[in-house]
């Protein structure tokens, strides 16, 4: 199996983000990071990828925050 391609771009111009990227947004771990992004909506699953929907984790957040 293929690795994916890391792109450079940076993650506020992505609309989608990996896992690993979704970890590092939220500076948590995978267990954490996935259940936030589960709770706000976010997942997408495109065959056996997940990718997270960057402005729906966004908007969860700052609802929470209030």
């Amino acid at each position: 199996m293929r690795k994916t391609n890391e792109s450079q771009l940076d993650l506020s111009h992505r609309i989608l983000i990996s896992t690993s990227d979704l970890r590092e947004l939220l500076s948590c771990g995978y267990a954490t990071a996935t259940k936030i992004g589960t709770e706000a909506g976010a997942k997408i699953q495109m065959g056996k990828r997940v990718l997270w929907n960057r402005a729906k984790i966004q908007e969860y957040i700052e609802e929470r925050s209030q």
